[in-house]
C-alpha cells in the first residue's frame, strides 16, 4: 500500500459554505432553525472533487446566508496577513512542510506533509493560531461583538475538508490547484516564507 505523502486541507470564513448548499455540503443535518428555512442539509457522499463552480441556484444560496446570526465573514487584505502569520508559527512550531498556501477572502487552502497529527487536529490548530494573531492585532472580524468566555464569536466555520494525497503526481496536481486560486478570484499569487517547494 502506498504511504502518505501529503494532505489538501481546505476550510472555510464564517457563512462561507452553508449546511443547505445547493451545490451540495459534508452536512448530514442544519442545526439553525433560521437556516432550515432555505432547506435541508445537502450532504454527498463524494466530496474529493471541487463542487465550486458546479451550476447552482445563486440566488437561493446568498438568501440563505442572510439568515446567519452574523454578516457572512470576507477577510481584508491585513486580515489575510495575519492569518499567513499564524500559520507561519505553527508550521514552524510543528516542524510542518507546507508546500503551498492560499489565504483567501472566503476561505483557505493549505498543501502540508504528513504529519503527527491528523488532518482534523492541524485544521483546528490552524485556525486556532490565525485567529489568535487576528486578536493580538485587533482585526478579528468580530473583535467589535461581546466575547464569550473572553472570546469573540468564530470568524471560521466549524468542519473543514481534507483529501489524503498518496501519489506525487496528485501531491503536485494540487499544489498546482492551490497556487492557482488566487488568480481565479483576480488576486496575485501568493508567496509565504514558509512554504517550501516539493521536491517529491
Amino acid at each position: 500500500m502506498s504511504h502518505l505523502r501529503g494532505v489538501h486541507l481546505c476550510w472555510g470564513a464564517y457563512g462561507f459554505w452553508l449546511p443547505n448548499d445547493p451545490r451540495g455540503s459534508g452536512s448530514e443535518r442544519v442545526w439553525s432553525p433560521a437556516l432550515r428555512e432555505s432547506g435541508e442539509a445537502t450532504k454527498v457522499a463524494d466530496r474529493k472533487k471541487s463542487r465550486a463552480r458546479q451550476p447552482h441556484d445563486r440566488a437561493l444560496r446568498v438568501a440563505a446566508k442572510q439568515a446567519l446570526k452574523r454578516p457572512a465573514v470576507k477577510f481584508t487584505g491585513v486580515q489575510a496577513r495575519a492569518i499567513g502569520w499564524g500559520f507561519a508559527e505553527l508550521a514552524t512550531e510543528l516542524d510542518l512542510r507546507v508546500w503551498a498556501c492560499a489565504v483567501l477572502p472566503e476561505h483557505v487552502h493549505l498543501v502540508v506533509g504528513p504529519s503527527a497529527y491528523s488532518a482534523h487536529e492541524l485544521i483546528m490548530r490552524f485556525k486556532s493560531r490565525a485567529t489568535g494573531q487576528l486578536k493580538a492585532q485587533g482585526i478579528h472580524p468580530f473583535g467589535h461583538l461581546p466575547e464569550v468566555d473572553g472570546r469573540p464569536p468564530k470568524c471560521w466555520q466549524r468542519a473543514g475538508w481534507k483529501v489524503y494525497l498518496f501519489d506525487e503526481a496528485r501531491v503536485r496536481d494540487e499544489i498546482e490547484y492551490v497556487e492557482k486560486n488566487p488568480l481565479k478570484e483576480g488576486k496575485r499569487v501568493q508567496l509565504y516564507p514558509f512554504v517550501t517547494q516539493y521536491t517529491g
